[in-house]
């Protein structure tokens, strides 16, 4: 059905897309290429007359910035071209305009897409639309490639839930700190500046009040630590994500080093008194306090619902996020199966038995309870291993 040419131009729209990794957000990744073909004696000529991507939400998208690059170059080639898209073009108004309707426009004889789009307003009007025009279309080309630049969109438009990261850091031996809560730092500064890549691709970071307390954390993206993303993201371009922090013992305050950087903050409560409303003009214009629902855990002890919050931060188009945190939060999204993604970083040291333990999952006490976990990337960053693991459903028949 596709062509080795139709699989070169995909390619080339895939790496395209890649380009918005840190910046598109809520909005999906997408790249476009938009190819001549011209038949002579000799064969057939293809010639690229124009190329895009998505960049950011609320401006142009990944077809009208191709077309755009094609009217300034080669204007008399677009009638009869091909266009290769990594998503499904949109056929609803939203923030910009239908690119269906674009497409059709501009007299375009076929259209490749790599995946339907999973957004319920979307989820293949466009190709529809396109046919109905004319078009040829077809779709599934490099699918699996192309849905990788987007799990979070996908998880958000088909489960109602943020793709969920979680960043874990340890020794060799699976220790985070020492017994009297030592921890700078077990691993290295690549390690670390490795972590902040992660940051800036995520929509949201949550963590816990003991974390900002304990650490004095403050969960941003630190540009002068990208490394070589600074040659490609000036600090302009690189969005802080939104910090979500679960206190529902109500122990931060408005003076902590948290609080100082001007970016979105989710103070998440269990409860939210009269004395958190009297006290809400103490709090930076930035900070938000919502109320998530307190389940009771099966150790007895009350929590903030997690499968409540990500439902939140879902509606709110937060599609990537990343949990940083200490060892129970950490453990409670494992144990519950809410994380889908880990992030280990270890590095060669060994602290011990009295160090503090990676996670905590109090409810795992059988081997056949054990979390298991299917290793997708190992790789070595500075003196650290970085192994990036997928949590496995368990199947019953």
């Amino acid at each position: 059905m596709f062509t080795e040419q139709d699989h070169h131009f995909m390619a080339l729209a895939i790496k395209l897309a890649k380009q918005g990794h840190y910046t598109t957000s809520p909005n999906p990744r997408v790249g476009c290429v938009l190819v001549h073909e011209e038949t002579t004696e000799n064969g057939t000529n293809t010639q690229i007359i124009g190329t895009g991507f998505h960049q950011k939400a609320g401006q142009g998208h990944a077809e009208v910035n191709a077309l755009l690059d094609a009217r300034n170059n080669y204007p008399q080639l677009i009638k009869g071209s091909t266009v290769y898209v990594t998503l499904e073009p949109c056929s609803h108004f939203g923030r910009t305009p239908p690119c269906a309707q674009a497409l059709i426009d501009a007299q375009i004889k076929r259209v490749v897409a790599a995946m339907v789009d999973p957004n319920p307003e979307v989820s293949g009007r466009g190709l529809a639309m396109l046919e109905q025009a004319g078009i040829q279309v077809a779709f599934g080309l490099l699918e699996n490639e192309a849905k990788l630049l987007n799990i979070g969109f996908i998880n958000v438009m088909t489960k109602a839930l943020p793709y969920v990261r979680v960043k874990l850091a340890a020794s060799l031996d699976g220790k985070t700190a020492m017994k009297n809560g030592e921890s700078k730092w077990i691993t290295s500064s690549n390690a670390r500046f490795d972590v902040q890549k992660l940051r800036a691709q995520s929509c949201a970071i949550i963590t816990g009040a003991d974390t900002i307390v304990t650490d004095n954390a403050k969960m941003t993206v630190r540009w002068s630590e990208l490394g070589d993303l600074k040659d490609s993201y000036s600090e302009d371009k690189i969005r802080q994500p939104v910090r979500v922090v679960i206190d529902s013992q109500n122990r931060l305050t408005p003076d902590l080093d948290f609080f100082r950087q001007e970016s979105s903050v989710i103070l998440v409560r269990g409860n939210i008194s009269e004395t958190n409303l009297e006290n809400c003009h103490d709090w930076p214009h930035f900070v938000e306090q919502v109320q998530i629902p307190m389940v009771k855990t099966n150790i007895g002890k009350n929590k903030v619902d997690l499968l409540a919050l990500l439902s939140l931060l879902a509606e709110r188009g937060l599609n990537d996020v990343l949990v940083e945190s200490g060892a129970h939060l950490a453990g409670a999204f494992i144990e519950q199966g809410l994380a889908d993604e880990f992030i280990l970083y270890q590095a060669p040291k060994l602290l011990g038995g009295d160090g503090k333990n990676l996670i905590e999952m109090p409810n795992i006490n059988t081997l056949a309870q054990a979390k298991l976990l299917s290793i997708t990337d190992v790789r070595q960053v500075g003196n650290d291993i970085r192994i990036t693991a997928k949590l496995k459903r368990k199947h019953t028949n």
